[in-house]
């Protein structure tokens, strides 16, 4: 009788340490630190203003837009909204470019497509970055830039800024 007693008490007090010890580390897992670990993620606020005075060098036309958006750092994931309009052509290129600050000139980082060749307009997408690309981005070393025939380095120019 002792013996199935004891085993019954071991089994249960054995069971309720397990269900303590999984809790407790369920409960550590799931803080937002940005790296998926099982909590809530908070995004980045992604913005920019692209005007030519923004163009190294600057140029001289009147053309503008903007950028809006927001980066999960959990999934690299961008997500946004771009405008532009008073271009003295139509696009021929959109990127991001990265990694540089503002009055630096950096080489293509992601390519944006789906655009409409038209010298006013408002595109709508979503790009997937890399680890070091998510990290300049939410640094301020990247920029959006659109490129036309008349200007092919670049017409108008935006320096992103990423805010949690």
């Amino acid at each position: 009788m002792k013996s199935i007693l004891f085993s019954r008490l071991y089994r249960t007090q054995l069971l309720a340490c397990s269900f303590v010890a999984i809790t407790a580390l369920l409960a550590s897992c799931s803080k937002s630190d940005g790296y998926g670990g099982g909590g809530t993620t908070t995004n980045y606020n992604l913005s920019a203003s692209l005007n030519s005075g923004n163009e190294v060098p600057s140029n001289p036309t009147s053309g503008t837009g903007t950028l809006s958006g927001t980066y999960n750092p959990s999934t690299y994931k961008v997500t946004y909204t771009l405008t532009w309009t008073g271009l003295t052509d139509v696009p021929i290129a959109m990127h991001f470019h990265g990694p540089a600050l503002a009055g630096v000139n950096a080489g293509v980082e992601v390519p944006i497509t789906g655009f409409a060749s038209t010298a006013s307009g408002t595109l709508s997408s979503s790009a997937t970055f890399s680890v070091s690309q998510g990290t300049e981005l939410t640094d301020g070393k990247m920029y959006v830039n659109i490129h036309t025939t008349a200007y092919p380095n670049g017409e108008i120019r935006g320096q992103i800024s990423a805010v949690k």
